[in-house]
């Protein structure tokens, strides 16, 4: 039985999560939970799961909710009862517990892009001091991990991350300009959460999906390319050296990659019982991404390739400009802008501490705010 730590319960990953815990009630047991926002919920969560331990965030002790211990996210991940530790939190809040739970020796199922965005060289380089796993939760990530199983690292030429386009692949720049929250929150494909809906409409979420990459496999930027693929079938593809391609497809749905990273190294049959019908979905399309309509994937890459600090300031930048537009304080196209700003402010660290990681944070975070 696996003792599973879940950060972010509350959120739409943290929920999927427990969906597939409830399908294997035998096989897993959640020694612990952790939500900030919706307490309602987290305390309906801890009846069900009867956490051990509870962590809220918001001063509300976990002992009013149930006999748990309340302790923070960070101790919690590095708790001796855990054995799998779920990031399923959001922003910079993942940053500290998977670092705590990589130290403990825990393996990390890791769903928050920004972790590996802002900090990949220092974390990635803990793991493999102590021997820990990062597996991922990213439907592309995971498809990427399933491809590569049984392969060698020589052997791959490319990695090929697919976008769905978002709910506005088809529109010009000029309705861009007039896109509301409301829409922007409407993704064709996906239930995911706010901060990542906006993202994926933007393909800013693509930009950092090629810095995630970089780190979880060890492949340069430029042998990590996006294509477009509305249907969302294809969750991302593996090119060799040979020519040959591996792709990973299924039905869009995130129990699936997360169901496989805590079942790993083993598929379960579960809580995905959907099947493809290949007849009925008839063809796979792809178009390459408009860099003129999408420019934050255009300034995720940039950031990426000047390294450092850059991409914590550009995760930080893109947090607070999502915040302003879903607030109707900015148009859909200046979190691009904003972001650009902010990074082409910044006076970067090469081979940054996590306290400068921190401290670029910090100040991406003062800047975008005064500077929109």
């Amino acid at each position: 039985m696996k003792r599973l730590a879940i950060l972010g319960s509350t959120g739409s990953i943290g929920r999927q999560t427990l969906e597939v815990v409830r399908a294997f009630p035998d096989r897993f047991q959640v020694v612990a939970l952790t939500g900030r926002r919706n307490l309602t919920l987290l305390k309906a969560q801890v009846r069900e799961f009867k956490p051990k331990l509870v962590s809220t965030g918001s001063g509300v002790r976990g002992e009013r909710m149930s006999r748990a211990s309340h302790l923070s996210m960070e101790e919690i991940a590095a708790h001796p009862d855990v054995e799998l530790v779920v990031v399923a939190t959001a922003g910079k809040a993942g940053l500290g517990p998977t670092l705590a739970a990589i130290r403990a020796g825990k393996t990390v199922a890791l769903a928050n892009k920004e972790v590996l965005v802002m900090a990949g060289e220092v974390v990635t380089a803990e793991a493999k001091r102590l021997g820990v796993e990062i597996l991922p939760i990213d439907s592309e990530h995971s498809a990427i991990w399933q491809c590569l199983r049984g392969e060698e690292k020589k052997d791959i030429a490319r990695l090929i991350l697919t976008a769905s386009g978002g709910p506005f692949r088809s529109r010009t720049i000029k309705q861009l300009a007039g896109v509301t929250p409301a829409e922007a929150l409407k993704h064709p494909t996906w239930q995911m959460g706010t901060k990542v809906t906006i993202d994926s409409a933007t393909l800013m979420n693509k930009g950092m999906e090629i810095i995630e990459a970089h780190w979880l496999f060890g492949v340069p930027f430029d042998r990590i390319e996006v294509v477009i693929h509305h249907q969302s079938i294809i969750h991302s593809m593996v090119e060799f050296v040979d020519g040959s391609t591996k792709a990973q497809l299924s039905l869009p749905d995130m129990r699936l990659p997360i169901q496989y990273a805590l079942t790993y190294p083993e598929r379960w049959e579960g809580v995905f019982r959907s099947r493809m019908d290949f007849g009925k979905i008839g063809s796979f399309n792809f178009e390459a991404v408009d860099l003129d309509r999408f420019p934050c994937l255009r300034i995720a890459r940039e950031a990426a390739e000047k390294g450092g600090t850059y991409p914590a300031v550009l995760c930080a930048a893109d947090e607070v400009a999502v915040e302003l537009f879903l607030a109707k304080k900015i148009g859909f196209l200046d979190i691009g802008r904003l972001v650009e700003k902010i990074l082409e402010r910044h006076s970067g660290v090469s081979q940054p501490s996590l306290q400068d990681i921190i401290a670029a944070d910090t100040w991406a975070r003062d800047a975008a705010r005064a500077g929109f």
